[in-house]
């Protein structure tokens, strides 16, 4: 079997291939290599953009394309018809839910203000908010969702969970609107699909109460973009965004001037964690695919 691998000490970072297993290295970059018509499993280069993906029309013999991010609404659709998707879920999560609890304590602390104040020799010490007694709402209560309660636990906040699939703890997104007057945190973790493009929407921010803080380190169209502008602006909502829309956010953007808005280039999942955890996924499925067992994180309807 041909696999196509993103990096050259992929192999060593597995442990070894299965036998059988042919192993190629693709990193995104250059012309691809001559066995692009043997290539059966594809894992796509992380943040390699869409380029790459596109190659998977060209490669007869595929059958399993592996990327290493958690979120695939850019590549599901280049996806040909009969090859199996399969997502990173899990790799992610740790690193995902660091930075969005270190959003949340830098926005409500008001440590991009120190910062700035820095610059100047500015001394400000007026009160500000604490994690303490505040309830944070978590809408998308997956495996990052669950990752960030964790780290939550000791910070003596109350949690509100949101699915798209009511369980035990967790509400469905029916109850969304009725539970937003309630949370003075709000922390986006939903997958990218139809369903949730553009759910922040003005209704979802005008059910916030004034003064709360709206974390986003899912995918930047789940927020309008214009409707939380309008917020921000006013002064009534604060928002930390590890994702924007559009991005990469260009120069001059409002968003960058904003009051009370803290943003962070899309690093949520890129940090040193990263890589042994996305080598340690990719040689499991490897040996599931040759030993005939299901894969994991395979990629159904939305999500």
């Amino acid at each position: 079997m041909r696999v196509w691998l993103p990096y050259p000490d992929a192999v060593e970072r597995m442990g070894g291939v299965p036998d059988g297993v042919e192993v190629d290295v693709y990193d995104g970059s250059g012309a691809p290599p001559a066995s692009i018509g043997e290539v059966e499993l594809y894992v796509l280069p992380y943040l390699g953009g869409l380029a790459p993906a596109r190659l998977m029309s060209a490669m007869p013999s595929l059958r399993v394309a592996q990327t290493l991010t958690a979120g695939v609404d850019g590549v599901r659709p280049l996806v040909p018809d009969g090859v199996t998707l399969c997502n990173a879920r899990g790799v992610h999560d740790a690193s995902t839910a660091e930075l969005a609890v270190a959003l949340v304590l830098a926005s409500l602390r008001g440590v991009p203000d120190f910062v700035r104040d820095a610059e100047h020799g500015w001394w400000d010490g007026r009160r500000r908010s604490s994690l303490a007694d505040r309830t944070v709402l978590i809408v998308g209560y997956g495996s990052v969702g669950a990752a960030v309660e964790r780290r939550l636990a000791g910070f003596e906040c109350h949690v509100r969970r949101v699915a798209r699939s009511a369980r035990d703890g967790v509400e469905p997104f029916g109850a969304l609107h009725g539970l937003l007057p309630g949370a003075d945190v709000v922390v986006l973790t939903v997958p990218m699909t139809d369903r949730t493009r553009g759910m922040v929407d003005a209704a979802f921010l005008a059910a916030m109460p004034d003064g709360a803080l709206l974390v986003n380190v899912s995918r930047g169209p789940v927020v309008r973009t214009d409707a939380l502008l309008a917020e921000v602006t006013s002064g009534r909502l604060h928002a930390a965004l590890d994702v924007t829309d559009p991005e990469p956010l260009p120069p001059g953007h409002p968003l960058w001037s904003s009051p009370g808005v803290l943003i962070s280039p899309h690093v949520g999942g890129n940090t040193t964690a990263f890589l042994s955890r996305a080598m340690t996924l990719v040689a499991e499925q490897l040996r599931r695919d040759v030993e005939g067992r299901p894969l994991l994180n395979v990629i159904t309807d939305e999500y």
